[in-house]
């Protein structure tokens, strides 16, 4: 009996550490191919100031960059500001974002959100996560985006992208995209986060699209799994 649990102790212990290793050299190539391929990570969404990108981030749930930036470059030249929107009130908030997924939801999430900004932090977006996720309208995601991009602070805002793609190279079991952001930080440099954030976002909406791929086809799935045969179903985020 002594000399089984020995041998299985022996077998994890080298197992464990084959894993470790295998894990390192794909975030290396990982790292790699996004940084040959993005080597410039602009900000996708159009913005005059930390309000307005935190206005677009809120836009872009389940709408695409491009046609958030198609609405809000007829917006921001005029309304950049919360008090702007307060004053305009929220049919009129309806009226200039139509064009864009459950419109109603989001005018009604922005005027508040801006009421919220003026009664509460003079009209400034705040600095932190936890006042962030606060505001009407903010979730998590969203609270990271503006953190990265709006104020410079390490984060990596999980989106369906990130989700998916983190699955296919093996980096996270896909139970949730609060398990991925917290595997995805654990595996790369805190100072590598906000760009890494944007490199795979870029990726999986060129090489490794949710309908395409399926972890077969594109240079970073085939270099990290060489001899994988069938596609890999990932959870949704």
């Amino acid at each position: 009996m002594a000399f089984k649990q020995k041998t299985w102790t022996l077998f994890d212990e080298r197992f464990i550490k084959f894993l470790i290793m295998n894990k390192k050299d794909k975030i290396k190539i990982i790292l790699k191919i996004l940084n040959k391929i993005y080597p410039k990570t602009p900000i996708p969404l159009k913005h005059k100031n930390t309000f307005t990108l935190l206005t677009s981030v809120l836009l872009s749930a389940q709408c695409t960059d491009l046609n958030v930036n198609n609405v809000t470059k007829d917006i921001y030249p005029k309304y950049y500001k919360p008090e702007h929107f307060v004053k305009l009130g929220r049919k009129k908030i309806e009226k200039l974002i139509k064009k864009i997924g459950i419109f109603r939801v989001k005018a009604k999430s922005i005027y508040l959100m801006s009421k919220k900004l003026l009664n509460e932090h003079n009209g400034k977006v705040p600095k932190s996560f936890e006042e962030l996720e606060k505001l009407p309208g903010v979730g998590h995601k969203t609270a990271s985006v503006v953190m990265s991009q709006g104020f410079g602070y390490p984060a990596f805002a999980v989106d369906t992208h990130i989700h998916r793609l983190a699955q296919r190279w093996g980096l996270t079991n896909g139970k949730n995209v609060i398990q991925t952001e917290r595997d995805l930080k654990k595996i790369f440099p805190m100072k590598t986060w906000s760009k890494l954030h944007l490199q795979i976002i870029f990726y999986g909406r060129e090489y490794c699209k949710a309908r395409e791929c399926y972890g077969l086809a594109c240079k970073i799935c085939t270099a990290c799994y060489p001899n994988r045969k069938k596609p890999l179903i990932t959870k949704k985020a």
